[in-house]
């Protein structure tokens, strides 16, 4: 929602405009005088800012300037009584977009708004771009697992409902998130996505809300939070299961309320935001062992949504292969290769415990050191995570009798950390980067099947 303060002295002005504007479905603010503007644009994201020229104090032309150091992308309409020529001169020098003389015609306020509206998203849209904030992407596969997935996206994308989206590292849970984005009526807002995991607990709560300058040793300008970022589009959290427990309790009041503070300030801000939120933990286990807050995790579970593992959906793996082959010839600017069929059905035998990711690093890997016009039986093997003749046994000696899914689970894993580990010749950092699990899980992994 565009956010437009209104500065004038005159209360009638001040009551009309709002109401004008508020019924065309602008959030509004006023204030009197400068002095109390810089200050609502200095606590809080202001888009558009309809300025007079004659304020007690300091005047408009002045406070135009301080505004423009502020914050140099707000959008400022003068408006005057007692407009000439030079005032209004000096005004677009200053940085004013335009200027109108009292009293106000409604509808070319209005006019210039709308204008002022488009040029702020196209602004926001090539902001998203360059942070690479929105990816057009595709959910690739066949399988019935990955049907009754796109289904469930079908229908859960139209509606605000929150979703809490589950999987293993590296299934495409952002990819979901971004496909629920880009089928709902938000689709034309920001999709803004935050790992909670990445950052540490002491920036992560600045992170969501936002800071004031001076809030903390090097905040030297304000931040806006990812819920104001997000406005009018999608936020997502991922990896939500490895929040603190004190930023849970904050994020749950914001739901709650849907507003929030920036650090350092003690005005709120409001947000019209859709949460999708994801984890690869059970958050139900976390809630047991009093590491998650069960009342956030039904704010978040309202619409829970599984993406399933390579390993239960092997028939897609030749279609991935493919799709990936594909997009990175094409982001390298290489000749597209093709597959070798006996090589593509290499791919069939491994377990990909680091899943469609795994796969697709797998891949680029193939590309980058193929000398070939394609990608051959020979190269796939050597350059293979384990030998394929113990994945092969991992795929085809399984005695269903004695064993449950979870012991055998565990067996497939550790024999292809075994494997990956002979392979790196025990270097822990290349067997992470190749399986891409991170390393201090690695580690933990390797110790408890006692490999390392």
């Amino acid at each position: 929602m565009i956010r437009i303060l209104i500065v004038d002295d005159d209360k009638r002005i001040r009551e009309s405009l709002s109401s004008l504007l508020q019924e065309e479905g602008y959030s509004t603010i006023s204030c009197s005088n400068g002095e109390q503007s810089l200050k609502v644009v200095n606590d809080e994201r202001i888009d558009i800012v309809l300025l007079d020229v004659i304020l007690p104090g300091i005047d408009g032309l002045e406070i135009l300037k301080k505004l423009k150091k502020i914050d140099s992308q707000i959008k400022v309409l003068m408006i005057s009584g007692q407009a000439d020529f030079e005032t209004a001169v000096e005004a677009t020098k200053r940085g004013a977009f335009n200027f109108f003389e009292k009293p106000l015609n409604p509808d070319k306020i209005l006019l210039a708004l709308k204008n002022l509206t488009n040029q702020i998203s196209m602004e926001r849209k090539l902001s998203d771009f360059e942070d690479h904030t929105v990816i057009e992407d595709e959910i690739v596969g066949k399988s019935p697992k990955i049907k009754n997935l796109i289904t469930k996206i079908i229908k859960t994308a139209p509606s605000d409902g929150r979703v809490l989206i589950y999987g293993e590292n590296g299934t495409g849970k952002e990819l979901v998130a971004k496909a629920l984005h880009q089928q709902s009526s938000r689709r034309n807002g920001p999709f803004v996505s935050l790992n909670c995991a990445a950052f540490p607990k002491e920036l992560i709560e600045s992170e969501l809300f936002g800071y004031q300058k001076g809030a903390f040793t090097g905040a030297v300008k304000n931040k806006p939070g990812k819920f104001e970022i997000a406005d009018e589009g999608t936020l997502f959290l991922d990896e939500i299961g490895d929040m603190s427990l004190d930023i849970q309790a904050k994020l749950l009041r914001v739901l709650e309320e849907n507003e929030a503070v920036r650090l350092g300030s003690n005005r709120t801000y409001k947000f019209n935001v859709r949460v999708i939120s994801a984890t690869n933990k059970n958050l139900e286990d976390l809630i047991r062992k009093g590491d998650f807050r069960e009342d956030l995790y039904y704010r978040l579970n309202v619409i829970p949504i599984t993406v399933p593992p390579l390993r239960e959906r092997n028939d897609d793996i030749s279609l991935l292969a493919d799709y990936f082959l594909k997009q990175i010839c094409a982001s390298t600017g290489r000749r597209v290769l093709k597959w070798e069929k006996e090589a593509l059905g290499l791919l069939k035998l491994y377990h990909w415990p680091g899943n469609v990711r795994e796969l697709k690093n797998f891949i680029e890997r193939l590309v980058i050191l193929s000398d070939e016009n394609k990608i051959t039986e020979k190269q796939v093997k050597d350059n293979f995570p384990v030998k394929i003749d113990t994945a092969s046994k991992q795929r085809s000696s399984v005695d269903f009798k004695e064993k449950s899914l979870k012991d055998l689970l565990k067996e497939y894993e550790r024999d292809i950390l075994l494997e990956g580990y002979k392979y790196t010749k025990g270097n822990v950092s290349k067997l992470s980067r190749l399986l891409d699990v991170d390393r201090a899980n690695l580690h933990r992994k390797l110790k408890k099947y006692k490999i390392k």
